[in-house]
């Protein structure tokens, strides 16, 4: 196994006397796909928003590709980087959200060519040779010139997709990217992820597609009260889960 991409150091995370994740450990190598299964407020997506920083963690580390993410050591304390720091460090983690959060006033095109042109400093005339190719990449070679409302809910996160690619991230972050989708419009978007793990692409997933995580993540990992319960390859996760606890919430959603 190649080294890890993603470590989770001891992490833990509280909303006043509420801890949401509670000292997690966890690593994901450079080209895996890892799936964050478990009941609604388990910690999954507040989990996933610590890998750039979106959440704040109290206690433990997250490093992507051996840079600490969010803070800088000095000795044995931990100081908050700036924001404008933190943004550069984001530049490299990708996120797709549940609820697309496109530019409604920008086209496709429009949208995807924003990040690389404000904040990585590219041409426009490269960045829109760029995301057309992602465009074309995601199945929507012909609505380039659309505007998100006369797209439907698939056709938006697969431009949310490629806005997302168009960063050349290390590592892609799906917050449950289907759950807003009707059902119909789920396989579309499935697939283009599909096609994105078997490029290689690091990917950190939250779903409630099970048939999804069985298929193409390395490893599935079960939350459950903010902690990490199990994790193991999909055959030993969904076949023989070593815990009553992902028995029980397998048996409700299968």
């Amino acid at each position: 196994m190649s080294h890890p991409m993603i470590v989770f150091d001891r992490v833990s995370k509280s909303y006043g006397s509420m801890t949401v994740l509670n000292d997690i450990n966890l690593e994901i190598a450079t080209g895996e796909v890892i799936s964050l299964i478990g009941p609604s407020g388990s910690g999954k997506s507040t989990l996933l928003r610590c890998v750039n920083h979106l959440e704040r963690i109290e206690r433990g580390s997250i490093t992507v590709d051996g840079e600490l993410i969010g803070y800088r050591r000095v000795g044995n304390l931990a100081h908050e980087l700036p924001e404008k720091l933190v943004a550069r460090q984001r530049a490299g983690i990708g996120m797709v959200f549940q609820n697309f959060n496109l530019f409604g006033h920008k086209t496709a095109l429009e949208n995807v060519i924003e990040a690389p042109v404000h904040v990585r400093g590219l041409a426009r005339r490269d960045a829109e040779a760029q995301a057309t190719a992602l465009l074309e990449r995601v199945g929507l070679a012909d609505k380039m010139q659309s505007y998100p409302r006369m797209l439907s809910g698939g056709q938006q996160q697969r431009v949310a997709i490629a806005r997302a690619l168009a960063m050349k991230p290390k590592v892609l972050l799906f917050d449950e990217p289907t759950s807003a989708l009707d059902p119909e419009l789920v396989g579309e978007v499935l697939d283009v992820m599909r096609s994105l793990a078997a490029e290689g692409l690091t990917m950190m997933v939250v779903t409630h597609e099970m048939s999804f995580a069985r298929e193409v993540c390395n490893r599935i990992a079960f939350m459950q009260a903010g902690e990490i319960v199990e994790c193991g390859a999909p055959s030993e996760i969904f076949d023989k889960p070593a815990f009553q606890r992902t028995r029980s919430f397998l048996s409700k959603v299968h």
